[in-house]
């Protein structure tokens, strides 16, 4: 099955909202736990760069995991900053900072990140090599890399099999925008191509029926 783009940005409020309250729990609790088998929650202390944030779950969960790390969030929807703004605890907000950009038009308050992390933002990107070329951007030797996404499946209708599975009782929005985020999927096949034109020498894991994890450090 080819690639079906989809919108880059979640711009429209509803789908926003159905997005920012869906339950994620299972997949974000996954990416922590993964992260925290490559990078030492206890020791990291460095600066870290989350690219493609949306409503700020994930970096939530990052700093609670991760409480001696420095955070930037960044995300080119003004409305996904805005509900992260409103709606997630003061204590946490104040321990990241969040930066509308798109990428890969960026320019961040740090030369370079120690850790940079991105989850379920490459398939989004008409073009993918703005992900890595950010993340080769803001890196040095030795920063630790990790990025989750879908794979795409092999057919519409395994597409429509997932989306019935996992979100069978979610609302119509949210399952239309799952059903085409996994048609605009990338297959391993193809990421590995990436990293190899962005000349990143990343590991490519196949973690779920539908995820595929990306990670490594930056040589």
């Amino acid at each position: 099955m080819l690639r079906q783009t989809e919108p880059e940005l979640m711009l429209d409020p509803a789908q926003v909202e159905a997005y920012a309250l869906a339950d994620f729990s299972i997949p974000h609790n996954r990416f922590i736990e993964l992260l925290q088998q490559r990078v030492s929650a206890e020791s990291f202390c460095g600066m870290a760069l989350d690219l493609g944030c949306g409503p700020g779950d994930i970096a939530v969960r990052f700093v609670k995991a991760f409480q001696h790390a420095s955070l930037h969030a960044v995300d080119g929807s003004l409305p996904m900053l805005s509900f992260a703004a409103h709606h997630l605890p003061a204590e946490v907000l104040s321990r990241i900072e969040f930066i509308q950009a798109k990428l890969p038009r960026v320019s961040l308050p740090c030369p370079y990140y120690d850790l940079i992390f991105s989850n379920s933002l490459l398939h989004h990107l008409p073009e993918p090599q703005a992900l890595w070329r950010v993340i080769k951007d803001y890196s040095r030797p030795g920063t630790q890399v990790a990025v989750m996404d879908l794979v795409r499946p092999a057919s519409q209708m395994a597409a429509s099999e997932l989306v019935e599975h996992y979100s069978a009782d979610e609302p119509a929005i949210l399952k239309h925008d799952f059903y085409h985020s996994l048609l605009a999927a990338f297959t391993l096949e193809e990421i590995e191509e990436q990293l190899k034109q962005a000349r990143l020498n990343l590991n490519i894991e196949l973690v779920s029926d539908r995820h595929v994890f990306i990670s490594g450090l930056v040589a």
